[in-house]
């Protein structure tokens, strides 16, 4: 399978990414580095994480703070978003 992350997951990798930067530049190396060792696992076992909270999805730990929440579309595991485990996941609708 290959892995894509989406447009919005790739943003939120970055935002992750300058936060963690402005205070540890290694602290955030090696956190982009774990997202991208989980994501990569997921190529060969898709089904690593659990079903997610919204339908159709699955969600992975790769660290106690951050959720990868993915889902399979035929050979194509689709990064959806990283969330801050702090955060409402999902969001709340108006």
């Amino acid at each position: 399978m290959r892995v894509v992350w989406t447009p919005e997951a790739q943003q939120d990798r970055a935002d992750v990414w300058d936060y963690i930067a402005a205070d540890n530049p290694r602290a955030a190396v090696r956190m982009d580095a774990l997202f991208s060792d989980t994501a990569a696992r997921l190529a060969e076992h898709p089904e690593l994480g659990k079903p997610g909270k919204i339908p159709g999805t699955r969600d992975l730990i790769p660290h106690e703070s951050y959720r990868l929440v993915y889902e399979i579309n035929g050979d194509t595991v689709w990064i959806l978003t990283l969330v801050h485990n702090a955060r409402q996941w999902p969001p709340v609708r108006d």
